[in-house]
């Protein structure tokens, strides 16, 4: 695995540290505890807000987690994609089919320790559905989803419960939805 934000000696530590002045500082709580076992793929939501990115990376640093998260490839441009990666980006073109599921399923099972953050909604706009990559991921590779979430009526963010996907999607996502219904995102209207 690649060095990142999260893992990097001596930086990792003095970030965390910051991390937890700046979430104190702006009021916002971190929810959830260092994972004994961190393999499993972390979904965030609601993803409302360009806000949402430095927030659950505050999070993320105080809770010692180890992340990697996917983004439009456009979020990583020349000269600043090296940064973007280092903070546990992973570029998808949605644009085309490349086997993302097949792919990220490969790298659960090349690596003991994995966590990968994708946010369901796949945008920052209110949408009626959510894309089922996730879900898809977390089945094939044998994994729990890690609910994570950001309540901005309660100010906090953080990590919640594992769900185990059964195989029945239409009738787990009724069930993953039902936790994120009382969640309120940064901007609420897309909520």
């Amino acid at each position: 695995m690649r060095t990142t934000v999260f893992s990097t000696p001596l930086l990792t530590p003095a970030l965390r540290l910051l991390a937890i002045g700046i979430l104190k500082l702006i009021g916002w709580h971190a929810r959830g505890e260092e994972l004994a076992n961190p393999r499993c793929v972390l979904i965030g939501a609601p993803h409302t807000s360009n806000w949402d990115f430095p927030l659950m990376l505050l999070v993320v640093l105080k809770l010692r987690l180890r992340v990697f998260w996917m983004g439009k490839h456009t979020l990583f441009p020349f000269g600043l994609g090296w940064f973007m990666k280092w903070l546990g980006g992973i570029p998808i073109n949605r644009s085309a089919s490349h086997n993302v599921v097949k792919q990220t399923v490969q790298q659960y099972q090349d690596h003991e320790q994995l966590i990968v953050l994708i946010p369901p909604e796949g945008t920052r706009s209110k949408v009626s559905s959510w894309k089922t990559g996730f879900y898809h991921i977390a089945h094939n590779a044998k994994v729990p989803i890690l609910l994570g979430y950001v309540d901005a009526d309660k100010k906090e963010a953080g990590i919640a419960d594992f769900f185990t996907p059964t195989g029945d999607i239409d009738e787990d996502m009724i069930a993953i939805r039902k936790f994120y219904a009382d969640k309120k995102g940064l901007n609420a209207e897309n909520s």
